[in-house]
């Protein structure tokens, strides 16, 4: 080897103490800048999983991810090309905070199909994904230490939210047909007893993330009176709802409540998640707190994105496409249930959700199925264990499965690697 010429790899001793070094005094230094919200972060699980999910060869039954691949591409990269075109400028500068006039009244027209007709386009908020939405109404309602009601099993991207502001967040008991009115009411005396402050109720009524269920239609005024008559607002999180593949749509909660309900939902399920673009119909007593904490994070939303999903529902055959859709995602549900009733062993449950993107597993009370994720990652199948959508955060023996983004033949697949390692649990 010539002189001064190092092996690959090989570093000089006294750099790499040096580097090492002064990396370990910067990092002293900086612990006394963290915030103490910081502890409260999620792990780098979710991410650790997703890294699974990319090993060459392997199933992922995880994400959640939906089926953009049916999208008239051509026909929007035209509609994308005449927007920068026609209206370059306008498509790429700062925008309005609270979202563009017509994008906010077409809001109004897909929210009425579920049946809030009463939705005025200056009570919406156009947000980054529905995600910021939900960000901004625990930021302008919580403090440290205050109390969110959610279902018993939720949303992890919420309970990040959740964990950032130091919100204290409690479940509140479900069953097949969701939330149980009678349960919440006592949780609520007993929280109350104990001294909590409830601010409101996060809950995602339609196809529930991760379980698959589905508040019934009986139970879902008697949430909000009992929620009203304890001055604790509902927040209800409606990205599913036009997914529905049987059965007829049920009113949102929002529906009667325009007061004590704010909505949120998004384009990213029914149409483009890479958008990033959803909307808070807000009443109207909160709307300026929510501008105003809504903008100091984000600004304004996208104009350039608006401008292409308004083209979408103005242009297109948006509803011809989701019916399409859902013919996709009911196949897959379909095949999802069907391999799960072949292949599972004796004593495993699931859901049987009539929309959405997710069934939900119940295995033996003696399995935690986090360590049972990885043996499965090792037979060549992801998915997620439920102790990240569970408030208290504790083991469980569910895990989620997301059939949303393969297809039939994948699915059954995946499921019959997942079943004997769970056999083997």
């Amino acid at each position: 080897m010539e002189p001064g010429v190092l092996e690959p790899d090989v570093l000089e001793p006294d750099v790499v103490d040096h580097a090492g070094l002064e990396a370990d005094a910067t990092r002293a230094r900086h612990e006394s800048l963290w915030a103490v919200r910081s502890a409260n972060s999620t792990s780098t699980e979710v991410g650790d999983i997703f890294a699974l999910a990319a090993r060459p060869g392997t199933i992922s039954l995880a994400g959640g991810n939906p089926d953009v691949g049916s999208l008239p591409l051509d026909l929007l990269g035209r509609s994308a090309a005449r927007i920068l075109s026609g209206q370059g400028p306008r498509a790429l500068q700062y925008g309005g905070a609270q979202g563009t006039e017509e994008l906010r009244r077409q809001i109004c027209d897909v929210m009425s199909l579920e049946g809030i007709s009463d939705a005025d386009p200056e009570d919406i908020a156009v947000t980054i994904g529905s995600q910021s939405g939900l960000d901004t109404i625990t930021k302008i309602l919580c403090d440290p230490g205050d109390t969110v009601l959610t279902d018993d099993a939720t949303y992890m991207g919420a309970l990040g939210t959740f964990s950032t502001y130091q919100v204290n967040v409690q479940p509140a008991a479900t069953d097949a047909e969701g939330l149980i009115p009678e349960l919440l009411e006592r949780r609520i005396l007993e929280l109350r007893a104990d001294g909590h402050r409830i601010k409101f109720l996060y809950t995602i009524p339609n196809f529930n993330n991760p379980t698959g269920v589905t508040l019934a239609a009986h139970r879902r005024q008697r949430i909000v009176d009992i929620c009203q008559a304890a001055n604790i607002l509902v927040v209800e999180d409606n990205p599913y709802g036009l997914l529905r593949y049987e059965g007829g749509l049920l009113p949102p909660l929002r529906a009667g409540n325009p007061l004590d309900v704010l909505y949120l939902s998004s384009f990213s399920k029914i149409f483009a998640p890479g958008l990033r673009l959803g909307w808070a119909l807000i009443p109207r007593h909160l709307k300026q707190r929510f501008l105003i904490a809504g903008g100091s994070s984000t600004l304004c939303p996208p104009a350039f994105n608006q401008m292409l999903t308004s083209a979408y529902l103005r242009d297109f055959d948006w509803q011809g496409q989701l019916d399409v859709s859902r013919g996709i995602y009911r196949q897959r549900r379909d095949a999802t249930l069907a391999a799960l009733e072949d292949q599972m062993p004796a004593g495993v449950t699931w859901t049987r959700p009539q929309g959405g993107f997710f069934t939900w597993l119940t295995l033996d009370p003696a399995v935690d199925t986090h360590a049972l994720v990885h043996r499965a990652a090792s037979a060549g199948v992801v998915v997620f264990h439920g102790a990240p959508f569970m408030p208290l955060n504790e083991p469980t023996n569910r895990l989620r499965l997301a059939f949303s983004a393969l297809a039939p033949e994948l699915i059954a697949e995946g499921i019959g690697r997942l079943a004997p390692v769970i056999a083997a649990s």
